[in-house]
């Protein structure tokens, strides 16, 4: 046993029932920096730790006198004064009549993966100011590029409206390093700009969608609700939209309802937003899409393995 904890890098720790330090293992002086423990046994545990750690700690040690177990996350200085990023898990030590008789802290050092996490964090900014600089030179081109009358004006207008939506669906991947979206998030940042949200009903479960399929639902909302700006609902004061979705059976369902709007027609031509909503999102998703041009009001629905939301 002494070799097992001499050989972990754990700092594992006893801690008597008022909070006093009794014991550290071999490994976790080492890893604290502690040259003699004996000039630190009996101290309070909590006072290593500053501010929300501080809180934590003290936190942890009543759910262990009450025999729960507790787990936080935290900064701590070594013994040496060098910061470190702590994960520490708390919890009691059973005697033999049931009831906690000791405390034992388990703190492993993250510090490593949580400087990773910050440079991470620091690239993906970068990453958005480079996008946007990009972006806006774009702009520049298709302003200068794209000229001429009335329709060609409108050509601009929608290059320079999905390229805005592309550039804040990125912007929400940027907030999780391009890792995940939020289906519910992204959905209400991107009807934002198209009247107010009171008039959407936005309604699903806890989806996640990766950086693919993310910028491909984005460009999608971004058309429908373009249309329903134009000719839909939102073209009336009284319309509505119902934008939900759910997961039954390992497959996704999203459906775009409208109603209150004028009566709806097929169109007599499909244009480019409406090709690329039902094959391309498709495509994406691994599924179905079609629009459906009932009277009440136009139906959008995407069906696919829930395996595809998150496949790059």
């Amino acid at each position: 046993m002494r070799s097992l904890l001499a050989a972990s890098d754990d700092c594992i720790k006893v801690i008597d029932l008022a909070g006093g330090l009794s014991f550290m293992s071999e490994g976790g002086q080492r890893i604290m920096e502690v040259s003699d423990f004996n000039a630190i046994k009996g101290c309070p545990w909590p006072d290593f730790w500053t501010d929300e750690g501080n809180a934590d700690a003290k936190f942890a040690l009543e759910e262990a006198r009450a025999g729960r177990s507790y787990r936080f996350q935290g900064i701590a200085n070594t013994f040496a004064g060098n910061p470190r990023f702590w994960d520490v898990q708390v919890g009691p030590i059973i005697g033999p009549d049931g009831k906690p008789e000791a405390i034992l802290s388990v703190s492993r050092d993250i510090t490593a993966i949580k400087e990773a996490e910050q440079r991470q964090r620091l690239l993906a900014l970068e990453l958005k100011h480079r996008m946007k600089n990009t972006v806006a030179m774009i702009q520049a081109i298709a302003n200068q590029t794209i000229r001429g009358g009335a329709e060609i004006d409108a050509v601009k207008d929608a290059f320079t409206a999905r390229l805005n939506t592309m550039a804040s669906a990125q912007d929400i991947l940027t907030q999780t390093a391009w890792a995940r979206a939020s289906l519910k998030y992204l959905v209400a940042e991107s009807l934002k700009g198209h009247g107010d949200l009171s008039r959407f009903r936005i309604e699903g479960p806890a989806v996640e969608l990766s950086s693919k399929t993310a910028l491909a639902m984005a460009l999608a909302l971004h058309e429908l609700a373009t249309n329903a700006t134009k000719y839909g609902a939102l073209s009336q004061d009284d319309g509505r939209i119902d934008v939900t979705w759910s997961v039954l059976e390992g497959e996704f369902n999203f459906e775009w309802r409208e109603s209150g709007g004028p009566p709806v027609e097929p169109p007599s031509r499909r244009g480019f937003g409406s090709r690329m909503i039902e094959r391309a999102l498709a495509g994406y998703f691994s599924g179905t899409a079609g629009m459906d041009y009932q009277p009440a009001g136009v139906v959008f629905s995407l069906r696919g393995p829930i395996e595809a939301l998150t496949a790059d």
